[in-house]
């Protein structure tokens, strides 16, 4: 499926060897002693070692004969191509879900849950609560090209895969991130087929009258603003203007690497500590096939297209819904903000994890899929 040309590999590591670093802050800016929290951005010297092994301890070759050896399929959707996995349920007739990931993440982030959630008994659970998995590639992310037509919406295409290509009557959806709005907008158009959504992440009502905001509320409505202040800008910069800053990122694959572990390390349960989540391995995987599929500038286009109005907004979703929230994630609305746009049915504070759970806790994730959907088969 994917075969890397000795020629383009060697070039990866060329440039990795021939990376222009910045001058450094005086005073340690982006070097340890920032404050330990990355306030000025990616770890210099977190970077240097893994740009360091990228260059000449990363086995690529090993990792690409692991993605090829995943049940990868293809499917053409009204003309447009969809990569996916399928991992078949231990048992005839289980529940088909698609599970959608967000950025800047991809499709092998959600290989350990889907396998937990296929073959639950290999895991010290109960077959009869195997799911048929299926995990697409977002348009323009790793192997589904992007979209031709910007108003052809995502949440479309899997309904089409999953009813009209794999021929689910009725299935399940999970998502977080971009993923949480793909799901949500999927179990609102399509709730003849969509038997509930489970969400890391929940849209904000269409309308609210602020006399009707509860102090909890609030103060939820507060973190988010604070949240968007302090870590938002490369959401304003992928939202406004997205080609910009593709340029250096798909030409220098030291600052792509960095672009997308400065994420990593702020948005997971680490505690600062990037190690402690995700190997060397883990990381220089996602960030090649970012750059051998040369997909970081259209991963960026769901951004554009939701700040231009071309993506359909979230308005009110009648399914029974799953809210998750991992306490190291983005945002934790509370219960009474999610049931303004959706019919919760579960609400559930884990007690770790964070943005990235399906590979940071993929127990705790398929532990809590499992006890929503028994309600829902």
């Amino acid at each position: 499926m994917i075969a890397v040309p000795d020629a383009e590999l060697a070039e990866l590591r060329s440039r990795l060897r021939q990376t222009r670093w910045p001058t450094p802050w005086p005073g340690g800016g982006g070097e340890r002693g920032d404050g330990g929290g990355g306030e000025t951005g990616t770890d210099a010297a977190e970077l240097r070692r893994l740009v360091d092994h990228w260059s000449s301890g990363y086995d690529w070759r090993a990792h690409e004969a692991a993605i090829n050896a995943l049940p990868s399929h293809f499917a053409d959707i009204d003309g447009t191509p969809v990569h996916y996995l399928r991992f078949d349920g231990e048992r005839p007739g289980a529940l088909p879900i698609v599970l959608t990931n967000g950025w800047p993440s991809s499709f092998l982030e959600l290989t350990g849950l889907a396998r937990r959630l296929a073959a639950p008994s290999r895991y010290g659970g109960d077959a009869a609560d195997a799911f048929t998995v299926i995990v697409p590639s977002l348009p323009g992310f790793a192997f589904s090209p992007q979209r031709p037509s910007p108003t052809e919406q995502t949440h479309e295409l899997w309904h089409r895969l999953m009813h009209d290509e794999l021929g689910f009557e009725r299935y399940a959806a999970h998502g977080g991130d971009l993923g949480a709005g793909i799901t949500s907008r999927l179990g609102e158009a399509h709730p003849e087929a969509v038997a509930g959504i489970h969400l890391m992440a929940v849209a904000a009502p269409a309308v609210h009258d602020p006399a009707d905001v509860t102090p909890e509320e609030q103060e939820y409505l507060d973190s988010v603003a604070a949240w968007s202040a302090a870590e938002g800008a490369y959401m304003h910069q992928q939202s406004t203007r997205p080609l910009t800053l593709s340029y250096g990122l798909a030409d220098s694959p030291t600052g792509l690497l960095a672009w997308i572990v400065e994420k990593y390390r702020a948005w997971s349960d680490c505690g600062g500590d990037l190690s402690s989540r995700f190997s060397d391995d883990f990381l220089l995987t996602q960030a090649s096939l970012y750059w051998f599929t040369g997909t970081i500038s259209t991963s960026f286009r769901p951004y554009y297209e939701y700040a231009q109005g071309l993506t359909r907004r979230v308005e009110r979703v009648t399914v029974p819904t799953a809210v998750a929230l991992f306490p190291a994630d983005l945002t934790r609305p509370p219960r009474s903000w999610a049931e303004r746009t959706y019919h919760v049915t579960r609400y559930t504070h884990m007690p770790r994890g964070g943005h990235f759970a399906a590979h940071e806790e993929p127990a705790l994730l398929a532990h809590d899929l499992t006890e929503f959907f028994r309600t829902c088969r």
